[in-house]
């Protein structure tokens, strides 16, 4: 689907009681409950989360509130993992413009997960540390919600029915071909392991550095063609509700999505979490550090849950996902949640940082007037801004005067990550 996530305008501050009042007006329903669980095993000490569920899109108003859960998975020492659970919500919600309603909120968080993501990797690699991190960060909001990941930790949604949907993409070159591919187009070299003959071992690598990952936070001494630009999808659950399963890949290397999720059905999600990683461990050992969150998305009267659907699952696996019809949202939307089918509100996964920050009319202004960077948030003057489609191949239907804009800064980073320029990293 098209990649822009919305427009961002100028918006005026808006005074707390009439955006309360805005926001009360927004809940249609009765919002679901959420519960969690988390269990873990560590090997090397690299994984790390985020579970934080007291979120409010409008401080002190609890009818606001939202919920945040991540995973980590650091690899060269636990630095970026770190540093990635402690700065990337700020980040992602400080680039979100104020004054937004529920609704508008949600369609403004895409582009300000790309944004969290690339304004994280831009100042860990200003620290001068080679560590990096994967991340896989989840916001539930209400029957909505919202994933974006880089690297190979997982979230999967199993729904009433057994359907199993994978809401995240794995960025592996040994797997995923387009990202090979980009790789290789930006500058980087793609092959296995040389041992002494000349054979090759183990799976494919980014050189220098090998790195088996495409995307991920951190990891200067590989190259910027390794990108922190997440994948991104976002969905609306039907009244049935459902259990997301988040994970590093010591549980994804031991177990399948189908294989994790059959594994814990039944159970509340702080003993299922503690299964699925039972499970892996069962059947792979402990290789690899192992993390697992179940979250819960329960229907506020789970007597009012619709009866499960005729088992023709297979038939209507092409139809889980939907794009919503402009024309026929709500009526659309009713319908596939009297039949238990989530439907599609967002998808995008591509790296390239014009297409995923989309086109801004209101040329990037602040609400103090000047001019802002669309990552790092910065205040620029009119002269320093540099759009984000400024000698873009990508966004021929753009003009070079148009937001959002990019710091110098910035700019340097979209270029190095799309091979325009050296990235400046030496390796030893």
């Amino acid at each position: 689907m098209a990649s822009s996530e919305g427009k961002r305008h100028h918006h005026n501050l808006v005074p707390l009681a009439a955006l309360i009042s805005k926001e009360m007006r927004s809940e249609k329903m009765e919002k679901p409950t959420v519960r969690y669980g988390h269990a873990a095993q560590s090997r090397k000490g690299e994984d790390y989360f985020l579970i934080k569920t007291d979120c409010q899109r409008v401080p002190g108003n609890s009818s606001s509130a939202f919920s945040v859960f991540a995973i980590f998975d650091g690899h060269n020492g636990n630095a970026a993992a770190i540093f990635t659970k402690e700065q990337l919500l700020n980040h992602v919600l400080g680039a979100i413009p104020r004054g937004l309603g529920r609704e508008e909120w949600l369609q403004a968080l895409p582009r300000a997960l790309v944004a969290g993501f690339v304004k994280t990797d831009k100042e860990f690699q200003s620290r001068g540390e080679t560590s990096g991190t994967t991340a896989t960060f989840v916001i539930v909001d209400g029957w909505t919600v919202t994933v974006a990941s880089v690297g190979d930790s997982r979230c999967i949604l199993d729904t009433q029915g057994g359907t199993v949907s994978t809401l995240t993409v794995d960025h592996r070159l040994e797997e995923n071909v387009e990202e090979r591919e980009r790789v290789t187009a930006s500058g980087g070299e793609v092959g296995r392991l040389s041992i002494v003959g000349g054979a090759e071992i183990g799976p494919l690598r980014c050189w220098p550095g090998g790195l088996c990952l495409s995307r991920s936070i951190g990891d200067m001494d590989v190259g910027e063609f390794i990108v922190p630009i997440p994948y991104v999808k976002q969905v609306k659950l039907s009244k049935a509700g459902g259990r997301l399963i988040i994970a590093s890949d010591g549980i994804w290397d031991a177990l399948s999505s189908e294989m994790a999720a059959k594994s814990c059905r039944g159970l509340p999600a702080e003993l299922a979490a503690r299964q699925v990683v039972k499970e892996a461990l069962r059947t792979r050992g402990l290789k690899d550090d192992t993390t697992c969150i179940i979250v819960d998305i329960i229907p506020p009267d789970p007597s009012a849950q619709p009866s499960t659907p005729p088992k023709k699952q297979n038939k209507l696996r092409a139809l889980f996902f939907r794009k919503r019809a402009h024309d026929s949202a709500n009526k659309l939307s009713k319908k596939l949640s009297a039949v238990g089918i989530v439907e599609e509100l967002f998808e995008e996964g591509s790296a390239m940082l014009a297409e995923r920050l989309g086109n801004d009319e209101s040329t990037g202004q602040s609400t103090s007037g000047l001019f802002v960077c669309a990552v790092c948030q910065v205040d620029l003057a009119p002269s320093e801004g540099i759009s984000v489609h400024a000698g873009s191949i990508f966004s021929t239907s753009s003009k070079p005067w148009q937001g959002p804009f990019l710091c110098a800064d910035c700019r340097n980073k979209k270029d190095a990550m799309e091979g325009k320029r050296p990235s400046g990293v030496k390796v030893k």
